[in-house]
């Protein structure tokens, strides 16, 4: 049975889908429209995405798209381990700014749903890292956006050992106080 668990931001999800297995290995449904629906889950999503981040301590993010065109995700860690994190960026939300974080990897084959109005973002644990999640719009690159991943009003606790390797867009990506979010809380 798939287990969900609320977080500190109320609308993020983790869910941890049943797995069963022998001595071949194990069998996941990572993934039923209809059983979502009943986890409270309705979006519909319209895009696969996969990446491979080769180095530990990779980071990527915090991106999101902005409306017409705005993203919730299904996120999971098909290889290695990843710390997932999402961030409110919905004025309004009495959860504004706040992010929450967790591990996913292929072994504990967690997820993490992130609604519209959420900033994602992600470190690598391990090397050669795959992330593979859903998105319930089409990328859009005129709606995309980013902020800061070290921003110190947000304060993400970033498991990191090392300088990140980071893109250029990521490492000169706004902070959250210079950005008019319009996403908004419809709480």
């Amino acid at each position: 049975m798939t287990e969900i668990f609320r977080t500190a931001l109320p609308d993020v999800i983790r869910i941890l889908p049943s797995r069963f297995g022998d001595h071949r290995g194990f069998f996941s449904e990572t993934y039923s429209q209809l059983a979502y629906a009943n986890l409270g889950i309705e979006d519909v999503f319209v895009q696969d995405n996969h990446s491979l981040s080769a180095a530990v301590g990779t980071v990527r993010g915090l991106h999101f798209q902005v409306p017409p065109h705005a993203q919730a995700k299904l996120v999971r860690c098909g290889r290695g381990a990843i710390f997932d994190v999402a961030v409110d960026i919905r004025r309004g939300s009495p959860t504004y700014g706040r992010w929450a974080g967790f591990t996913l990897s292929a072994e504990n084959g967690a997820q993490l749903y992130i609604p519209v109005g959420f900033a994602h973002g992600f470190a690598t644990l391990e090397p050669d890292s795959e992330i593979i999640y859903k998105c319930s719009d089409y990328y859009a690159p005129e709606t995309e956006g980013a902020l800061r991943w070290d921003d110190s009003d947000i304060g993400i606790a970033w498991p990191l050992t090392a300088a990140p390797v980071l893109s250029e867009k990521d490492a000169s990506a706004p902070l959250l106080a210079d950005f008019n979010s319009p996403c908004t809380f419809e709480g």
